[in-house]
């Protein structure tokens, strides 16, 4: 039985990673309708800034990670500004592809660095002892990990649900016109939910980082990993997010603990998304919690 709760909590801790990682994606779609591709890369560059400042510069870990957020929220933002602003009102595929570039371009970049082809830690900063309760161990890693996700998540749902430039970002997100007949700036909008976008990837790569650590093709596959996420959860919903990525997280730590091993089978943990993923389109296309439109022509 400690087994199984054992597999729970690793569950809920991968699974919280992968809401907050989700989440960027999610505020972005709310706004824009534009599914970045490059979100991968911006969770790693937020790793990296995190590590180069902390380890390099020799700032501390706390102060690092509050600064990876600010300039990855800038990064964004900028991305939005040079990149993509020009392309609204262009067809959301011509959107998508430059975010595909925007993702290569970031791939090139990271590995003309030493970042990308090696492995790095970042330093020690919480007891290497793990708590322990009733046969279930969870590291001091993973509990900051997970709570510092959820402090971030609940006040991004705040933001949405009670401050003004949320709730305009929200308007946006439902009709872009209306909203600009209000006086609602929508190409600011957008920026913001990119900005924000940016500065929950980094949060998500830090902690990742912290956890598994640096090492970039294990970042960047984040990227990847979080599509069956938002699409269980559903493309607009950051609740959707939190939800889809717990049963993420529960569902491969279930399949690579009691599966892997058995039966001949191997790597179930990782290819189990996306068999989630193809079963939801194919049953649910706008998942558990998105919002299920019908146009009239």
């Amino acid at each position: 039985m400690s087994y199984f709760f054992q597999i729970v909590v690793s569950g809920i801790v991968v699974g919280s990673i992968y809401a907050l990682a989700a989440l960027g994606l999610v505020l972005v779609y709310k706004s824009s309708r534009v599914a970045n591709f490059a979100h991968g890369q911006i969770i790693a560059a937020g790793a990296f800034i995190t590590y180069y400042l902390s380890v390099s510069l020799g700032v501390p870990i706390f102060f690092s990670f509050l600064a990876s957020m600010i300039i990855t929220f800038f990064l964004a933002m900028s991305v939005e500004r040079i990149f993509l602003r020009k392309l609204i009102g262009e067809p959301i595929i011509s959107v998508i592809m430059v975010t595909i570039g925007l993702g290569s371009i970031l791939d090139g970049l990271i590995y003309l660095t030493p970042f990308g082809s090696e492995n790095f830690s970042f330093p020690a900063f919480l007891p290497q002892e793990p708590l322990s309760l009733g046969g279930v161990s969870i590291s001091w890693t993973q509990l900051v990990g997970v709570i510092v996700t959820f402090i971030l998540i609940g006040g991004l749902s705040w933001f949405f649900k009670k401050s003004t430039i949320g709730i305009s970002m929200r308007a946006v997100s439902d009709d872009q016109f209306a909203s600009m007949s209000v006086g609602i700036s929508v190409p600011k909008v957008f920026g913001l939910a990119w900005a924000l976008a940016g500065l929950s990837a980094a949060a998500a790569g830090c902690i990742i980082g912290n956890i598994t650590g640096l090492n970039f093709d294990t970042l960047h596959a984040f990227g990847i990993i979080v599509f069956p996420v938002i699409i269980l959860g559903g493309l607009d919903s950051i609740l959707g997010a939190v939800v889809a990525g717990i049963i993420i997280g529960l569902i491969q730590q279930f399949s690579s603990g009691y599966l892997d091993g058995n039966f001949g089978l191997k790597g179930t943990g990782d290819v189990m998304p996306y068999i989630i993923l193809v079963v939801v389109l194919f049953f649910k296309p706008h998942g558990l919690f998105g919002i299920h439109e019908i146009e009239r022509v």
